[in-house]
């Protein structure tokens, strides 16, 4: 990669930093909070949904089938409104998908805990528009929602960089380390405030992602200003 190349707003590392940090909030959340489903870590939900429905339990695997099923709607619905509005000008269409995500988590807060179900589909549907939008950190792939794929990346690039020497490499496997332990911070915060506080702690997470909007917004209109220098 080349780092005189100037990195797009949503790339850059403090922007996917924070949507990493609410990233492992999220998960967090809905596992202490909502009945252990997981928000983003849909492997682990295919798993308990499949341990549910070979044990004859259909109710509880459709615990774990109805927050896939809105993971699967929201990575759909993420890409047709790339498509629909991606040359916009007066919104750029990753803060408008960040913005439906905020207010989204923030109406999750308000969600009492005999409508968990209703609750986890909102997160994962909100979680799954953030990793389908935000795909990229410094021009490399990567995943603000789960670790899996940051971890191959990361490792692979340290292996790379071992055997080529080249800095960039070395640069780009310590990035993916550090979105993981952003995460997984993220994460540790989360189960404890979602222990503490229930409900309701999920607006953190929509206060990081308001923050990410907010430096999305300035990068943008310091760009715009560049432009008419």
């Amino acid at each position: 990669m080349d780092h005189h190349k100037r990195v797009q707003t949503s790339e850059t590392f403090i922007n996917s930093a924070f949507l990493a940090v609410s990233g492992g909030f999220q998960d967090a959340y809905t596992y202490f909070t909502r009945d252990g489903v997981f928000s983003n870590a849909q492997t682990g939900n295919v798993v308990l949904m499949s341990e549910r429905f070979m044990n004859g339990e259909v109710k509880a695997g459709l615990h774990y089938l109805i927050p896939l099923t809105a993971f699967f709607l929201g990575v759909l619905l993420a890409e047709r409104i790339q498509d629909k509005f991606r040359y916009a000008k007066r919104l750029h269409w990753r803060q408008g998908i960040l913005l439906v995500e905020i207010i989204l988590l923030f109406l999750v807060g308000f969600i009492p805990g005999n409508m968990n179900v209703f609750a986890t589909t909102l997160v994962s549907f909100s979680c799954a528009l953030q990793v389908q939008t935000f795909r990229k950190v410094e021009g490399n792939a990567y995943a603000s929602t789960m670790c899996i794929g940051n971890l191959r990346s990361g490792t692979a690039a340290l292996s790379a960089y071992m055997r080529e020497k080249k800095p960039r490499l070395l640069h780009q496997a310590l990035c993916y380390f550090a979105i993981i332990l952003l995460f997984a911070i993220g994460a540790g915060v989360g189960g404890r405030l979602s222990i503490a506080y229930g409900p309701k702690a999920i607006w953190v997470s929509s206060i990081l992602l308001l923050i990410s909007f907010l430096l999305m917004f300035i990068e943008e209109m310091e760009e715009a200003e560049h432009r008419w220098q």
